[in-house]
């Protein structure tokens, strides 16, 4: 299904919303994300809540303040989550949670009809649950790190983008993945539905626990030898932002982006590093490295605009396995 563009209103959207989306990342805006989301009031973003659909709510504002257009006329794709159960229990809920999508439109004429994905998942582990450390604890799982960090990264970068669109010549999509907590449902969903042909997305980058940057300032990412090129851009950029890019050339983990990678699409996904504090109430903000996560927000945005504005194809390379 295309996207379907109306050239009025997207006039009138850029007109009304482009002296609002801010032209740089701020650390102020990433503190004020990440305190919202990792409030003690958002009760651990567990899918399927009112606190969920609220932080939903949030994101659609924060879009629509960017000047991100919605896809086909929405912001949300709804689906129905599977919610992990402790081992030995039969009764697995199922709950309606959604994905948030928005996209930026590129500025060439060919290229805008390809496409590099941004995400990240917003959603945690509520109360606890099977997927704590501390499984038998029944508190609060703030989720600052894990992924707060990553949804205000991505606000951020998504509003930056928005703010310099002329940069950019092919469009950006945008996509706060649900329950990636219950088996990365949100971005399987995405894959199986696509809002758009999965043949126009070139790239997807994924960010996941990038609020801990370390002394010696090392950003982690997995996937860069998937599309040609991307080993010695990502190398070429940590100096560029003052940060030391730990670029592996495959090895994609176990998030979003997994769900990409597995339909022949490239994909990069960031964090900074493991933490005694993960998957336990104890993942808060006092931990969080906002200038560190600024870092991280900058080195990613330089990403998507160089293979935004490449004028050659973007190519997938698939791992050769001896």
């Amino acid at each position: 299904m295309q996207i379907k563009i109306c050239l009025l209103m997207a006039v009138c959207s850029a007109i009304g919303f482009g002296a609002v989306a801010q032209t740089d990342v701020t650390e102020k805006e990433i503190l004020g994300h990440i305190s919202f989301l990792a409030s003690p009031k958002m009760a651990g973003r567990f899918p399927g809540t009112k606190e969920n659909k609220k932080v939903v709510s949030y994101l659609i504002k924060d879009f629509k303040k960017a000047g991100i257009k919605p896809v086909n006329g929405s912001y949300v794709q709804e689906f129905i989550a599977k919610i992990r159960v402790k081992k030995g229990v039969t009764d697995t809920p199922r709950v309606k949670t959604q994905n948030v999508v928005g996209f930026i439109e590129g500025s060439d004429p060919v290229l805008k009809h390809e496409f590099i994905v941004l995400g990240a998942h917003y959603d945690h582990l509520g109360m606890g649950g099977p997927s704590s450390k501390k499984p038998d604890t029944v508190g609060i799982h703030l989720g600052a790190d894990d992924n707060a960090s990553g949804t205000a990264a991505l606000l951020e970068i998504a509003e930056k983008l928005s703010a310099n669109r002329k940069d950019l010549k092919r469009s950006v999509l945008i996509i706060a993945f649900g329950a990636e907590e219950q088996g990365l449902l949100g971005s399987k969903y995405f894959v199986e539905h696509p809002l758009i042909p999965l043949s126009a997305i070139k790239l997807m980058l994924n960010m996941d626990m990038v609020g801990r940057m370390n002394a010696e300032k090392q950003l982690y990412m997995g996937g860069a030898a998937s599309f040609d090129g991307g080993m010695d851009l990502m190398k070429s950029l940590g100096p560029q932002v003052g940060i030391n890019p730990i670029v592996i050339a495959y090895d994609v983990g176990g998030s979003d982006h997994v769900s990409f990678y597995k339909k022949n699409i490239s994909v990069l996904g960031f964090h900074t590093g493991g933490h005694p504090q993960y998957h336990t109430p104890e993942d808060d903000i006092a931990h969080i490295n906002i200038a560190g996560e600024k870092l991280v927000c900058d080195y990613i945005y330089k990403a998507i605009v160089s293979v935004a504005s490449r004028e050659g194809a973007i190519s997938f390379v698939p791992e050769k396995k001896d």
